[in-house]
C-alpha cells in the first residue's frame, strides 16, 4: 500500500481505466485514451462489456458530463463553473485521467499567477551563459500539453488577474503560442485543450473578459438538488476518505450524515425544508465539500478521542467551524436557528445542546 496522501487518480482507478479501455472499440478523438462514451461511462459509473464494475465519480445529471466531454471533443475549451464545493476540481480531474491519462499537468491560479507561469519562463543560469534559446526555456503544464496534444487543467481560473487571464487568448483561438524572444511560437498538437474551473461566489475573484468567455463552452455544476442525492454523495465520499485515512466509519454515521446535510440546506436555502420557517444564511457556502470535511473531521475526532464512537458532541464542533466562518454575524444566523428550529425539531436536542455549549 503507498504512503501517500494522495495519489493522481489515473493511478487510484488505474484497474477501471484499463478495464474500459480493453473493452472500448468505439471510435475516439485523437490522442484520447477512452472513446467519449467510455469516458462518460467512467465518470458516471456502469459496468464494462466484460462485467466489470466502474465506481461513479460523479452522482449528478449525466447531460451535463456528456456536454462537457463533448466540448473537449472540439478544438474549444472547457469552463466548468459552479459554488465552491459542486465538484468542479474532481470533475476536471478525472476527465483529464480518462482522456489523456495524465490529469497532473495542472496550473493553480491565484492572485499571484503570472504570464511566466501560464507561457514559459526560463532557465537563467542558460539564458545568462548562451541568450535566448529552446534549451533555455522552462515549459510550463499548458506548454507541455500544447507540444503533446493533451489537456491541460487551470483550476480557479478567476482567482487570477485578468490581464494574466487574457495571455489564453491566443493559445484557445489560434491553437499556438509565440515565444517573441526566439522569433518562433509552439502550436498545439491534435488533442490539445484546456478544461478550467472557476467561481463567481466567494471574494477575490475576477470576472472575465467577454472575449475569453467567448472561447470557452461553459458547463455549470449545480449543487445537489436532491437532499437524497446530497446524503449518497457525502456517504460514498466519507466513506473512501475514512477507508485512505484508517478512520472507522461507525453504523450511525449515515443518521449524523443526514442531519447535517438537513442543516446545510436549511441554512444555505435560507428556509426550512418544509418552506415553513425562514432562515437567515450564514456568509459561507455550505457546501456538499464542506458537509464532506464535516464528517471526516468528526470521524478522526471520534476516532482519536471516543474510542472510535461517533457523538453528536464529535459532529457538533466540526458543525461550528463550518457554519461561522464570521463570528459576529454566523454565530447570530446560528442562534437563531438553534432556537428557532432545532429546539423544537424531534430527534435534533442532542444538536441543540451540543452547539449551544460550543457557542
Amino acid at each position: 500500500m503507498s504512503n501517500l496522501l494522495r495519489q493522481p487518480v489515473e493511478v487510484t482507478y488505474q484497474d477501471e481505466l484499463a478495464a474500459l479501455k480493453a473493452c472500448d472499440d468505439n471510435a475516439k478523438p485523437v490522442q484520447w485514451q477512452l472513446s467519449p462514451q467510455a469516458v462518460v461511462t467512467y465518470l458516471m459509473g456502469g459496468k464494462t462489456r466484460d462485467g466489470v464494475e466502474i465506481s461513479s465519480k460523479y452522482i449528478g445529471n449525466r447531460r451535463l458530463i456528456e456536454t462537457a466531454v463533448a466540448t473537449l471533443a472540439t478544438d474549444r475549451a472547457l469552463l466548468l463553473l459552479g459554488v465552491p464545493g459542486t465538484a468542479k476540481s474532481w470533475v476536471s480531474e478525472h476527465l483529464t485521467a480518462a482522456i489523456s491519462g495524465d490529469s497532473t499537468r495542472i496550473i493553480q491560479c491565484t492572485a499571484g499567477t503570472d504570464e511566466n507561469q501560464i507561457r514559459y519562463g526560463w532557465n537563467y543560469a542558460q539564458l545568462l551563459a548562451h541568450g535566448p534559446s529552446t534549451d533555455a526555456i522552462v515549459p510550463t503544464p499548458l506548454f507541455r500539453a500544447m507540444q503533446d496534444g493533451t489537456l491541460c487543467r487551470l483550476e480557479e481560473l478567476t482567482r487570477m488577474g485578468s490581464d494574466v487571464q487574457d495571455t489564453l487568448i491566443t493559445v484557445l483561438s489560434e491553437k499556438m503560442m509565440p515565444i517573441a524572444e526566439l522569433n518562433d511560437a509552439v502550436y498545439a498538437k491534435a488533442g490539445f485543450n484546456v478544461i478550467a474551473t472557476a467561481n463567481n461566489k466567494d471574494k477575490g475573484v475576477n470576472e472575465l473578459s467577454s472575449a475569453l468567455k467567448r472561447r470557452f463552452n461553459v458547463v455549470v455544476l449545480p449543487l445537489p438538488d436532491d437532499m437524497d442525492e446530497e446524503v449518497q454523495i457525502v456517504s460514498r465520499r466519507v466513506s473512501e476518505m475514512g477507508d485512505k485515512l484508517g478512520l472507522p466509519v461507525p453504523k450511525n454515521t449515515l443518521e449524523e450524515i443526514q442531519k447535517v446535510i438537513t442543516i446545510f440546506r436549511e441554512l444555505r436555502g435560507g428556509e426550512t425544508l418544509d418552506g415553513q420557517t425562514a432562515l437567515k444564511a450564514p456568509t459561507g457556502n455550505l457546501s456538499t465539500a464542506e458537509a464532506i470535511a464535516v464528517m471526516v473531521g468528526s470521524l478522526s475526532q471520534a476516532n482519536w478521542f471516543n474510542q472510535g464512537k461517533l457523538s453528536v458532541e464529535d459532529v457538533s464542533s466540526n458543525l461550528i467551524g463550518a457554519i461561522v466562518k464570521d463570528p459576529v454575524q454566523d454565530k447570530l444566523v446560528l442562534e437563531e436557528y438553534l432556537e428557532t428550529v432545532l429546539k423544537k425539531r424531534k430527534g435534533y436536542q442532542q444538536y441543540y445542546h451540543g452547539l449551544n455549549e460550543q457557542l
